[in-house]
This record gives structure tokens, C-alpha cells and sequence, in this order.
């Protein structure tokens, strides 16, 4: 087995949710394991498609159905799979920039509205940057993320995050001190655990015990930048980077 690859135990949890197999209908993939170790040696790699081994197959074929399964959705689906085994007691707010690549922001549409909308970058203190929010359950294991311009607050992506899940405390830290967002966890029954800032007249009490919990959240997006097409953004479109964002996760939930 390849430094990169799947064993065994890993491609036997992921195969039977992936398109093409025999038992599905229309047309059948041409050997998925040996197609997805290639995406994980560019995942891992950061290397460009170009430079994927011959032993994966061409290039240009493998970049084509990672584009096609990227925007079905199939990579999130995988993810979300694996992530069902939850632990929803607490839940971990987070977000990290992560720096575009001048790549990124090239080809068509690029600079337009529409080149913006289909490639969440912005401009934030490290330059060209995207950011990555993410939640984690109460074991530092990734269960939702989003992806937005490096400028956007962190606050905005929260209700997305927590959509549908209902826990008993959300931990965050002091970027997410809000008062609407304090509103809106009280509304879904959940404990704010987030620290005041300084400029708030009053501070509000938090658990402090259960706040030494966040630090998992950091931990997890430490393990993801281990993923090199994760800790820099090549990709031009957000459903790429999002796609390989997904595929690092769903490593960890294999490990």
C-alpha cells in the first residue's frame, strides 16, 4: 500500500456509499478505490493534477470525476455518513483562514460577481484568504462545515452551523461574544459557553471547566492542515475546495 491510500478497514466504511458501483444504476465506475487513493494523493500532496502518478490513471480523466462527484455532492454525503456517529452533547465553534493561492483567483469570471459567488475569497489581514468555519462534536470530531470570504464574520455562519442540532452547550471563544447569537442559542436551548470581551460593560459568567473543552476544535484543525490542498487553496471554484475540505474530514472520522 502507497503512503497516501486507503486500507482496507478505511475503503471497506467508504465503498458502499460511493456512485458506480455494480449495483447502481446507469454505468459503473471504473475501480473507485484506485480513483480516490489518486484524489488523496493530491489531498495530501498538494500537488497539481497534472503531476498525479500514472499508476492513478490520467490526470485529466480523475480531475473530470472528481469535478462531477464535487458538484453532486458526493463528497459531503460521504462525510456526512461517516459523521452520523456523533456526540451532539457539546458542540465546538471555530473558523480558520486559510490563504488563496494566486490560482485561486484566476480564469473565467474572476473579479466579476459571479466570479465571487462560485469562489468565497476575500481580503483579510494574511491577503487573499478563504475562510473555514467549522463545528466540532464534544470529542473534537468535525460534523459541519461552511466556507466564506477571509473578511466574513464569524458570527454570520453560526445558525447554518448549529441547523438542526439541538446541544446542550455550544463552546466558542470571544469572537463570538454576541448578543444575537447569545439570543439565538438561548432559543434553541443551548448554554452559551463563550467568554465576554472586554468592551462589554457586565461580563457574563461562563463554565469554566467545560470551556477547557475548546481547545479540541483547535486540536482538529491542526489535523486538517496536515492535508496540504486544506491548508492552502488552490482550487478556483468553492465546491472543489469545499470537496476536499470534506474528503480530509472524513479521513479523520476513519482514523
Amino acid at each position: 500500500m502507497k503512503r497516501y491510500e486507503l486500507d482496507d478497514a478505511q475503503w471497506s466504511r467508504i465503498a458502499p456509499l460511493l456512485p458506480g458501483k455494480a449495483s447502481d444504476p446507469g454505468r459503473t465506475g471504473s475501480d473507485n478505490r484506485l480513483f480516490v487513493n489518486g484524489v488523496l494523493w493530491v489531498l495530501r500532496s498538494g500537488a497539481h493534477w497534472q503531476d498525479l502518478p500514472e499508476r492513478y490513471g490520467k490526470w485529466r480523466t480523475a480531475h473530470k470525476r472528481f469535478s462531477r462527484w464535487a458538484a453532486a455532492g458526493v463528497w459531503e454525503k460521504v462525510f456526512a455518513d461517516l459523521a452520523e456517529d456523533r456526540d451532539n452533547r457539546y458542540l465546538m465553534l471555530d473558523s480558520t483562514l486559510v490563504r488563496a493561492h494566486q490560482q485561486a483567483t484566476t480564469g473565467r469570471g474572476s473579479g466579476s460577481k459571479k466570479g465571487a459567488s462560485i469562489r468565497p475569497v476575500g481580503r483579510s489581514r494574511g491577503g487573499l484568504t478563504t475562510k473555514v468555519h467549522m463545528a466540532c462534536d464534544t470529542l473534537g470530531r468535525p460534523v459541519r462545515f461552511l466556507i466564506a470570504p477571509g473578511q466574513s464574520h464569524d458570527i454570520l455562519a453560526v445558525p447554518a452551523l448549529l441547523e438542526c442540532y439541538q446541544p446542550a452547550a455550544v463552546l466558542a471563544d470571544r469572537a463570538y461574544d454576541a448578543n444575537s447569537l447569545r439570543a439565538h442559542l438561548a432559543r434553541i436551548g443551548a448554554e452559551a459557553v463563550i467568554p465576554s470581551t472586554r468592551s462589554r460593560n457586565t461580563s457574563i459568567p461562563h463554565d469554566p471547566l467545560i470551556y477547557k473543552m475548546r481547545n479540541r476544535v483547535e486540536r482538529c484543525f491542526n489535523k486538517l492542515k496536515h492535508f496540504r490542498r486544506f491548508a492552502t487553496r488552490f482550487d478556483r471554484l468553492g465546491s472543489h475546495y469545499l470537496a476536499f475540505v470534506h474528503i480530509a474530514a472524513s479521513m479523520l472520522w476513519m482514523r
